[in-house]
């Protein structure tokens, strides 16, 4: 079995080939091919990944590559990890909007408007040479915003399947409070890709005992402190928001935070010049702690799982994925993308039914939804009207002279990335 990462040459990719190396009887790869245009940065990485492998006695062969196209011909799976303009560009989309008073965030808000802008075209290239080299191939979107980037792909025809690991976290954090193992932790985890709720936590399956209330009443407070928001706000709810909710239901306190502080841009792109100095160690043969502050948490085991679901190759029956909607969300179109529990088989992912969903939330799905589609486009055709109704339509901006601001602050930070501008 061959999986090529591209964007291998990201400091995440670590955590990735430990994940490959300790499940491998759910994926036996053979051949893990890492490609990235930045030849230094790749070789530090791919020597790390060697020796976490070589420490774990995998017998996988990596090769790093800046040759895309032969870096997916002949994979069974291509993973998708990119960050067009590095974290310079993030730094960015995290701090111009807050001159209008805007949360600055990466996937979320005019940042994410922006990071779409730049991502969309350049996925949807390497989508297309990964078709021309081997149509067979499953792609993998773990690349930001993830509901976007993967309706773009889905649009176009690829068979790809959208992955984040906000349910992945939650389901181990869960199994942890519980005391069980995280295979018998089966959430009703419902929304879009970064605005999704856990309105049920089950044991043992789809229909098994639902044990939110007793997790809410026992282990509230923990629960909110890890979100960052009151522990009466989820009481009232009865639900678990992921912490992106916090940009919603607490956006002014998160913008006045933001404005004194420096961005987390600036934070990671310090501790990745640390963990390449790191991986530059040729004695260092396992994934040093500080990898898990970078961010991306049991990404690799939700990677592992996904690809190995999609090849025939076992994994976990259910997962939470970003794919089509096609009715499980009534009150959004079929070609919505949504995040929820499938069904992951070599036919792909099939959304399992999903329990109305309270106007509470269902309201706010419905106008992101509207908003994803219109960033769509914009990143389809460019323009700066098409950039203008995005911002306009997006609950967190909604406001014509913000939007206006916004538009220009965008195409102003993002030009050399927009070739329409």
């Amino acid at each position: 079995m061959k999986l090529t990462v591209v964007g291998g040459g990201s400091t995440y990719t670590p955590e990735l080939i430990d994940g490959f190396a300790r499940l491998r009887d759910t994926l036996p790869v053979e051949e893990l091919v890492l490609v990235d245009p930045a030849a230094e940065r790749l070789e530090l990485v791919g020597g790390l990944a060697r020796r976490i492998l070589a420490r774990q006695d995998h017998p996988a062969r990596v090769v790093t590559t800046a040759d895309l196209d032969a870096g997916v011909a002949d994979a069974d799976a291509v993973l998708l990890q990119l960050r067009v303009g590095g974290q310079a560009a993030r730094n960015e989309d995290e701090t111009w909007p807050l001159e209008c008073g805007c949360v600055g965030q990466e996937t979320t808000g005019a940042g994410g408007l922006a990071k779409a802008l730049r991502t969309v075209p350049v996925v949807l290239d390497i989508a297309e040479r990964v078709r021309r080299a081997n149509p067979a191939a499953w792609i993998i979107d773990f690349t930001n915003p993830v509901g976007i980037v993967t309706r773009a792909l889905l649009k176009a025809g690829h068979r790809a399947v959208g992955l984040c690991n906000v349910a992945i976290g939650f389901q181990r954090r869960f199994a942890g409070l519980l005391g069980v193992d995280p295979s018998e932790v089966h959430l009703d985890h419902v929304g879009l890709n970064h605005l999704t709720w856990e309105t049920g936590v089950r044991l043992g399956g789809p229909e098994g005992e639902d044990v939110l209330p007793k997790l809410l009443a026992e282990h509230g407070g923990p629960l909110a402190d890890t979100l960052h928001l009151p522990r009466t706000v989820l009481d009232r709810l009865g639900v678990v928001p992921s912490y992106y909710l916090r940009y919603y239901y607490a956006h002014d306190e998160v913008v006045r935070e933001l404005r004194t502080k420096p961005s987390r841009a600036a934070e990671v792109a310090e501790m990745e010049r640390e963990l390449l100095r790191l991986y530059a160690d040729p004695t260092l043969d396992e994934k040093p702690e500080l990898l898990s502050r970078r961010g991306g948490a049991y990404y690799s085991e939700a990677a592992v799982d996904l690809a190995a679901g999609l090849l025939g190759g076992g994994g976990s029956t259910y997962q939470v994925v970003n794919t089509y909607n096609n009715g499980t969300l009534p009150f959004l179109p079929d070609d919505a993308v949504v995040e929820v529990q499938a069904a992951v088989g070599p036919q792909g992912a099939s959304p399992l039914p999903v329990r109305p969903v309270d106007p509470l939330y269902a309201g706010l799905i419905a106008n992101v939804t509207a908003y994803e589609d219109l960033a769509l486009e914009a990143a389809l055709r460019g323009g700066r009207e098409r950039v203008f109704r995005a911002l306009l339509a997006h609950p967190l901006i909604g406001q014509y002279d913000y939007a206006e601001t916004l538009t220009d602050l965008l195409i102003a930070h993002n030009r050399e990335h927009l070739a329409w501008a």
